[in-house]
């Protein structure tokens, strides 16, 4: 194994072997260690099946809905065991978004926004609701676009305003981390341009954490790279210097298009 970083100073996330498996005799992600860096953005790479998303989801504890999931080691944010927070508490500190854009069907843009809100039993004050939603909607730069249809069904949106509504509807906790699974795989250029726009301008203020099969996508807005092949994190270190210099044979072969 090459070298990885060993120390990120004041983590947002410390993932600590960490081990997932479907069941008990394969492991679909082994001992992983990271240290994730506050406010920047750090992608996740690596071929199909190789753990990324297995990984993502581990981190807002998504696979606690599966019985059959077992999962060792430890995960801190800002310091605090996420095991022994509860999944309700954990998930508005790191929110998280899905490869195809899914606003809730039923509901407007305006209570799409707010939707995390409704489903945790948390009520606000109109002048409350009507200062998120817009400050929310600012923030993925979609206002503009959908301010004066906001009674209307979130599937009403293109397919890049909906994914940007359901960045929005993750970001209304402002929480501490975001975390996207190929986000901008079902989405056309124009829009992944806008996605990837948005992510730029908001890791002043989130730490984003994105899974992506596009590596061109990785090297255009990630300060950080994680490359993953069976499992295991092989590498993982400022992207510029792994696209580079990737310091394991299986890094260099991947980024090259050489990979088998």
């Amino acid at each position: 194994m090459s070298e990885i970083i060993k120390h990120i100073e004041d983590p947002v996330l410390d993932i600590q072997k960490l081990s997932i498996a479907y069941n008990k005799d394969k492991y679909a992600v082994t001992d992983v260690n990271a240290g994730i860096k506050r406010k920047r953005v750090t992608a996740i790479m690596g071929p199909s099946g190789c753990g990324k998303s297995t990984l993502l989801r581990a981190i807002n504890r998504m696979h606690d809905l599966y019985s059959n999931i077992v999962i060792d080691g430890k995960v801190f944010l800002n310091g605090e065991d996420t095991s022994e927070l509860s999944a309700i508490h954990l998930r508005r500190k790191i929110g998280m978004v899905f490869q195809r854009p899914n606003p809730f069907p039923t509901m407007s843009i305006y209570d799409n926004v707010l939707a995390g809100y409704k489903l945790n039993g948390i009520r606000l004050k109109k002048t409350q609701r009507d200062e998120i939603v817009e400050e929310t909607l600012q923030d993925v730069t979609l206002w503009d676009e959908v301010k004066d249809s906001l009674l209307k069904k979130g599937t009403f949106l293109s397919g890049g305003q909906q994914q940007r509504l359901c960045i929005a509807r993750a970001l209304a906790f402002k929480p501490d981390v975001l975390l996207l699974d190929e986000p901008t795989s079902a989405l056309d250029p124009v829009a992944t341009k806008k996605v990837e726009e948005l992510l730029i301008k908001l890791k002043k203020n989130y730490t984003i954490l994105l899974v992506t099969h596009n590596m061109s996508q990785a090297a255009r807005i990630s300060d950080f790279s994680m490359f993953m092949y069976m499992g295991e994190l092989v590498e993982y270190g400022k992207t510029k210097d792994m696209f580079i210099n990737p310091l394991d044979k299986r890094t260099e072969e991947y980024l090259t298009g050489k990979f088998s």
